[in-house]
C-alpha cells in the first residue's frame, strides 16, 4: 500500500501539534543529538526538519505507529562491525526487512558481526534506537536497502529514540553517499 505524501505530511502535522509535540526547552531548541542531525542535514543543503516526539520511535514498528506510515517506510539504521579489521558498516534497511548478513559480507568482502552498544556509540555518536543515516563521528561505509527506493517518502531516526525526520527516497543515496544493494 502506498501513501499520498501530502496526506502523510498532514497527519504528521496533526500528530505533532495535537498530542505528540515535545515541550521545547527555554530556547525552543532540539536536544543536542537531534540538533547534530539537523546540522548535518543543513550541511548537505537539505531542508528536512527534525522533530522530537513525545512517543518512542526506537523501533520500526513504534515509529510507524507514531508517524502514521507503513513500517516499510521506516529506515532502520543497523551498525555492524567487520570481524577482522573492526571497521563499522551501516546498513540502512526498510523497516520490514531482515538483513541477510551473507549479502553484506559478499558486498564488503569481509565477515561481519552485529555491533554492540559501545561500538555503535563510539563510531556514530548516537545510541542504538536513535542512530540516524547521517551525522556520524566518523565516515562509515553505508549500504542502502534497495527496497527503500520503492517509496516516495521515508522516515529516519534523528539522534534520539524520539526524534525523526522525513526525506524523499531519491535523496537517500546523495545524503549518505551509500551504495544501493539487495540486503535480503
Amino acid at each position: 500500500m502506498r501513501y499520498n505524501a501530502q496526506i502523510v505530511k498532514q497527519n504528521l502535522i496533526i500528530i505533532y501539534k495535537e498530542k505528540m509535540m515535545k515541550i521545547p526547552g527555554p530556547d525552543n531548541s532540539l536536544s543536542q543529538s537531534a540538533k547534530t542531525v539537523q546540522d548535518a542535514l543543513a550541511k548537505k543543503g537539505l531542508s528536512f526538519k527534525v522533530v522530537e516526539l513525545a512517543t518512542s520511535t526506537r523501533t520500526a514498528n513504534e515509529a510507524a505507529a507514531t508517524i502514521g506510515c507503513e513500517v516499510a517506510q521506516i529506515i532502520k539504521s543497523l551498525v555492524f562491525r567487520t570481524k577482522e579489521t573492526h571497521k563499522p558498516v551501516l546498513v540502512l534497511a526498510s523497516g520490514v526487512n531482515r538483513v541477510n548478513e551473507k549479502m553484506i559480507e559478499k558486498e564488503i568482502k569481509e565477515k561481519i558481526v552485529k555491533a554492540d552498544a559501545t561500538f555503535t556509540k563510539d563510531v556514530t555518536g548516537f545510541a542504538i534506537g536513535g542512530v540516524p543515516p547521517i551525522g556520524h563521528k566518523q565516515v562509515i561505509v553505508t549500504l542502502i536497502d534497495e527496497d527503500l527506493l520503492k517509496f516516495e517518502e521515508l522516515w529516519a531516526a534523528a539522534g534520539t529514540p524520539n526524534a525523526v525526520f522525513n526525506l524523499h527516497s531519491t535523496d537517500l543515496n546523495r545524503l549518505t553517499d551509500g551504495k544501493i544493494i539487495s540486503i535480503k
